[in-house]
């Protein structure tokens, strides 16, 4: 291996280095503010397992770890705060499968003790920290479903109203209005749905199920509805409304497939496509229904 080669590879330990430290790092800031006894434990042991992981990449570079951002640090304690702890721990180990692949690479290079070693932190990342992770109980993922649930609903059905009332009246007053009597009705009727299902499952409460399904749903129709009262162009009240159903379906859609390690783009792509096919063909038959009962704009 030539010189240039091996300044390569200690540029690549560098980087390997200042991530394990960083990852270090974040785990112990995570800890210094989380409340729950054996949820701070599994942050301590994640934290110095990390950091374990920079010293020996620190032995192969020669260089010391690049200090952290502070900044980067306060945006995921604060991601932690907003998003749950399992959330932001998953969504730190994004790329773990391509540095587990990069650091395989690696093992043909190293003498037998590194190897070992090697192979030991690859382990860590593979097995013991989605172990560790997976005895993070949140009241949170337990009840993801029930969130989602409220959210999926209420984004595809009232997005659906406030197009068919466009479609009818012309009005953006109209439709507004429509969206919240149908909201708060639907939310009603989803809680109590919620709450019967989670009578049959032992671990959930079904009081709690119920209100975080109908506080969900509603809080969706508020922000789908909120357009309609404040102008009264119609495109623009529907575009802007669309723009928030298409926003929180996507965020919802990336929280829930970090959290489920599961793949973001096809369900994005259906999600986004149910919610515009349901506002279109909505919209179109409110048109149809108005001129065929001659109400077409009585009040836009």
């Amino acid at each position: 291996m030539n010189s240039r080669e091996q300044s390569a590879l200690k540029d690549q330990a560098t980087i390997f280095c200042d991530d394990e430290y960083f990852d270090s790092e974040v785990y112990g800031a995570l800890a210094a503010i989380e409340q729950h006894g054996q949820r701070r434990e599994l942050l301590h042991t994640l934290a110095d397992t990390e950091r374990e992981h920079s010293v020996f990449w620190k032995e192969i570079s020669g260089r010391e770890a690049r200090p952290p951002s502070a900044l980067k640090i306060r945006l995921l304690t604060l991601m932690r705060r907003i998003a749950g702890l399992t959330f932001t721990m998953k969504f730190l180990e994004l790329h773990e499968g391509e540095v587990v692949a990069q650091y395989q690479r690696w093992i043909p290079m190293l003498s037998d003790e590194r190897q070992s070693r090697l192979s030991a932190i690859m382990k860590d990342e593979e097995e013991h920290e989605r172990y560790f992770m997976s005895q993070v109980d949140e009241a949170i993922v337990r009840y993801i479903g029930f969130v989602a649930l409220g959210l999926s609903d209420a984004i595809i059905e009232i997005t659906g109203v406030h197009a068919g009332f466009l479609g009818v009246m012309g009005s953006t007053l109209v439709a507004g209005i429509a969206g919240l009597v149908v909201g708060f009705a639907a939310c009603i009727s989803m809680g109590v749905a919620a709450y019967l299902k989670a009578k049959s499952e032992s671990r959930k409460s079904p009081l709690k199920s119920a209100l975080i399904t109908s506080v969900s749903y509603l809080a969706a129709v508020i922000l789908l509805a909120a357009p309609y009262f404040m102008t009264d162009a119609m495109i623009v009240a529907f575009g802007v409304s669309t723009l928030f159903a298409v926003a929180m379906s996507m965020g919802f859609t990336f929280y829930v497939s970090v959290v489920n390690e599961t793949k973001l783009g096809r369900e994005l792509i259906e999600n986004t496509a149910l919610l515009l096919g349901t506002a279109v063909a909505t919209y179109f038959f409110g048109e149809l229904v108005g001129s065929v009962f001659g109400v077409r704009g009585i009040m836009g």
